[in-house]
C-alpha cells in the first residue's frame, strides 16, 4: 500500500485571499486603491514630496506642518440629488479621502515649506536649513 504525502502550507489560503482582496479593490475603483506618493531629496538641499491625487481638486487638499511632521489630507465628496430619469434614486453619494503624515528631518526649514498643485499632482518642497560646515581644530603641542 503506497501513500503519498503532501506538504501542508498554512499560508497558501491567505496568499490567495490577499490577492483576491487587492484585485477587487483596484477593479472596483477603476484605479489603484491608494494614490502614489513619492518622497525624495534633490542635491541634499531639500526634501520633495509628490502625492498623485487624481480626481481631487486643489480646494480638496490641505497641507500642514504639525509637530515636526508634514501632514497631507485630501477629502472629496460628491452628492447628486437629481438622477437620471430612468433611475429612481433620490440621493447618490460618493467620497474619497487621502491622508499621509511624514516625519521631517531635523534640518528641515519648516518656515519655508512650499506647495503646488498641478493636474492632480501635489508637490511639497521642504528646504533644508544651512548646516555649518565642520571646521578643523588646530592641535598645539602641550607644555
Amino acid at each position: 500500500m503506497a501513500t503519498s504525502l503532501a506538504r501542508f502550507d498554512p499560508f497558501s489560503d491567505l496568499v490567495g485571499l490577499r490577492d483576491r482582496l487587492f484585485s477587487e479593490m483596484s477593479s472596483s475603483t477603476g484605479r489603484h486603491a491608494a494614490p502614489t506618493t513619492d518622497i525624495y531629496t534633490e542635491d541634499d538641499s531639500k526634501l520633495t514630496v509628490e502625492a498623485h491625487l487624481p480626481g481631487f481638486a486643489e480646494k480638496d487638499v490641505d497641507v500642514d506642518i504639525d509637530g515636526g511632521a508634514l501632514v497631507i489630507r485630501a477629502q472629496r465628496e460628491e452628492r447628486e440629488t437629481e438622477g437620471d430619469k430612468k433611475k429612481k434614486y433620490v440621493v447618490r453619494e460618493s467620497s474619497s479621502s487621502y491622508y499621509r503624515r511624514i516625519i521631517l528631518p531635523e534640518q528641515a526649514d519648516e518656515g519655508s515649506v512650499t506647495a503646488t498643485f498641478d493636474q492632480g499632482v501635489l508637490r511639497v518642497t521642504v528646504p533644508y536649513k544651512s548646516v555649518p560646515s565642520p571646521r578643523k581644530v588646530e592641535i598645539t603641542p602641550g607644555s
